[in-house]
């Protein structure tokens, strides 16, 4: 073979690994011009700092407080004296019975909550009626471990139950930071971190849409409304300010759908820490009572009760052996002030009472057909 051809094989082979070497890069090249890449070195907008930065404040708010949110998944046995199932016909007609008829049949029913750490001795705080008439509590950090829970006490009136885990150490438990709820106002940030739908640690992000929230049911209890997504499973849960402090204690949800469509009950937190401590020493909490039915003063009660306007709370029941029943207090009496505070809603009765302690005195000022009338009623413990 002539040295011209072997010059030609040289430089075949050396063509060859040099494509070889070369094709990777250059494609990546080609692949690179394809696709638009980030500029990291591009000026930002003030404007879009600032979101990027609340951004990272969500983010922060989330890393810091969901290891203080559990889960908690609940469990109880129900019995049935007829099969919960559809009975068949077929089997009824032999044996007499073998469709379910007139036998004992246990069903287990699980539920699911959500709940807040409180402290590092293993107490979390959730709402009654996640835990009402379960028979098995089971606490899940986000470390995925799982204790059972035990129940210390519970407050059906403000729908709270404080529950406690043995952590085989207190680091691993993070407590939540309480916040202050008489600071909250409408346009705040609002947090909330749970369970909904069985969906653990979720984050949603919303507003404080309301405060002091009154009417919503009979505990007299003024709420935390708020726009933030809020769904079965929520119950329970912190809802949180953008400093992860918890404001309040998620209870339900006002919905024609069952879905969450934007407006969310809380119940504050200080409320909720007057409670907690009564249920960790008692177990219950007891409440004052004066056995007053209540109800809000229509059109109809203006003119036919002679009154200059429509505030106040008029008595529609009273309850034989309470404090009302000996004080004087007759049924269409209306409440216009309880010492000397002015009432305008039957809510503002239950919660002045709710607050007062046991055997207080209290002063009550009332309209009888048109004539003010003052007595004096002596509240009781409220009976279960």
């Amino acid at each position: 073979m002539k040295p011209s051809k072997f010059k030609y094989i040289f430089l075949g082979i050396l063509f060859t690994l040099l494509g070889s070497i070369l094709s990777p890069i250059i494609f990546h090249s080609t692949q690179s011009d394809f696709f638009l890449q980030a500029d990291t070195k591009k000026d930002v907008s003030p404007a879009r700092q600032q979101a990027i930065s609340l951004e990272q404040a969500f983010q922060e708010v989330f890393d810091s407080v969901s290891p203080s949110v559990v889960s908690i998944a609940t469990e109880r046995t129900v019995k049935f004296k007829n099969s919960p199932f559809p009975l068949d016909p077929f089997f009824d007609q032999f044996g007499g019975g073998m469709g379910g008829r007139g036998q004992e049949f246990k069903q287990k029913q699980s539920g699911l909550g959500s709940g807040v750490i409180l402290n590092d001795e293993g107490y979390i705080l959730t709402n009654e009626h996640v835990i009402r008439d379960m028979d098995k509590l089971t606490v899940k950090l986000k470390n995925k471990k799982t204790y059972d829970a035990k129940l210390i006490g519970f407050d059906k009136t403000l729908d709270l139950a404080l529950l406690k885990i043995k952590p085989i150490s207190g680091s691993e438990l993070i407590p939540a930071v309480l916040g202050d709820s008489s600071k909250v106002h409408v346009g705040n940030w609002a947090i909330a971190i749970g369970a909904p739908l069985g969906f653990e640690q979720s984050f949603t992000v919303g507003v404080v849409s309301a405060v002091a929230r009154g009417g919503i049911d009979s505990s007299g209890l003024s709420y935390i409304q708020t726009d933030a997504a809020i769904n079965q499973g929520n119950s329970g849960g912190p809802l949180l300010n953008i400093n992860g402090e918890v404001i309040g204690i998620n209870r339900m949800i006002a919905s024609q759908s069952g879905g969450s469509v934007g407006i969310g009950f809380t119940i504050p937190i200080n409320d909720a820490k007057k409670i907690v401590e009564e249920l960790k020493t008692n177990g219950k909490v007891k409440r004052a009572w004066l056995g007053i039915g209540l109800d809000s003063i229509s059109e109809e009660d203006v003119k036919e009760l002679k009154l200059s306007d429509s505030k106040g709370a008029v008595v529609k029941q009273i309850m034989e052996g309470s404090p009302a029943s000996s004080s004087g207090i007759q049924v269409q009496d209306v409440v216009l002030k309880l010492n000397e505070k002015d009432i305008e809603t039957p809510e503002d009765v239950i919660s002045y009472v709710r607050e007062s302690k046991i055997g207080r005195k209290i002063e009550m000022k009332i309209s009888r057909k048109g004539q003010n009338v003052k007595l004096f009623i002596t509240t009781a413990e409220r009976p279960n």
